[in-house]
């Protein structure tokens, strides 16, 4: 049997939300290298996407503490929205990456909710 077989589409989507909000972070890491994100951000967008990627590796491991994660994970991915919000002075892939923060932090919020209801 498979782990994803174990697996809720609710944690699959949360995961995939994740990963997709790493992606974002990373390359919007590097596109401020070459123009110049304050030092803040910079942190702000790496601490982001390790907090993701460590989200979703605590869900695959089905860890016990993966739903606390979660919580973490939302916390931060608001924070990185917010920073990229400001930053973004109509720049398209900076919004890009705030809407993908959000809307990880929406999903990691909703699994750690669901846990602690369960």
């Amino acid at each position: 049997m498979m782990m994803t077989d174990t697996m809720t589409k609710q944690m699959r989507d949360c995961m995939q939300a994740c990963m997709d909000c790493y992606k974002m972070c990373t390359q919007m890491q590097m596109k401020c290298m070459e123009t110049g994100c304050d030092s803040t951000t910079m942190k702000t967008m790496m601490d982001c996407a390790q907090m993701c990627q460590m989200c979703a590796d605590f869900m695959m491991r089905n860890s016990p503490m993966s739903m606390e994660m979660c919580g973490m994970c939302a916390k931060m991915c608001m924070s990185c929205a917010t920073a990229c919000e400001n930053m973004a002075k109509g720049d398209a892939m900076m919004m890009d990456c705030a809407k993908t923060c959000r809307m990880c932090a929406d999903m990691c919020m909703t699994m750690s909710k669901s846990a602690m209801a369960a």
